[in-house]
């Protein structure tokens, strides 16, 4: 059995121990739990179309939070960015989307949003925007209207950096890196 302790000698181990049992009893409703304490939403197979894989990700993403890149096209300042990127987020409010939105660099923001559900619809209006220069959405590179034309490749990945990696040491060896086995033996 535990020993009974003078209230007054509680240490911070000891008040969360006391929070936790205190808490253990209570009725908490799911809204009001952490999301990640949350049980997962029941997927309706029927609304999923086998064509378009972003249902399967609407389904599967809806009442959890996310977070999307956006860059604004040009060469704005941090300032501009903010107001840019703020009369976005006014046109979303306006239309009953709960996004928030923090600047990371001079042109670029990230659009957090509660349900992860209404993401690619967010996301097409983004990419409708003159100066949106592309969107960027689970990995998923989306040009907007406002991307140059070497920008414009339709859903680009994010993974570039390593094939021009790899690239370079190919050039840099001089000897051909594959892969393959080959039906001669090379002396060391």
């Amino acid at each position: 059995p535990a020993k009974k302790k003078d209230i007054r000698d509680y240490n911070d181990a000891d008040m969360a121990r006391l929070l936790e049992q205190w808490e253990k009893d209570d009725d908490i409703e799911e809204g009001d739990l952490p999301e990640h304490k949350r049980p997962p939403a029941p997927i309706d197979f029927s609304k999923i179309d086998p064509g378009k894989p972003e249902s399967i990700l609407k389904l599967t993403k809806k009442g959890k939070t996310l977070m999307m890149f956006v860059t604004v096209s040009g060469n704005p300042t941090e300032k501009e960015t903010e107001e840019i990127t703020s009369l976005w987020q006014g046109s979303l409010f306006n239309a009953n989307y709960d996004v928030q939105r923090f600047i990371v660099g001079s042109n670029r923001a990230i659009f957090m949003l509660r349900d992860g559900g209404y993401a690619w619809e967010i996301k097409d209006f983004l990419i409708n925007q003159e100066r949106c220069a592309d969107v960027t959405l689970e990995g998923q590179v989306y040009p907007g209207k406002g991307a140059d034309g070497n920008e414009k490749v339709k859903n680009k990945t994010k993974p570039e950096k390593a094939k021009k990696k790899k690239d370079t040491e190919k050039k840099s060896n001089g000897v051909k890196e594959d892969n393959r086995a080959t039906n001669q033996r090379e002396e060391l």
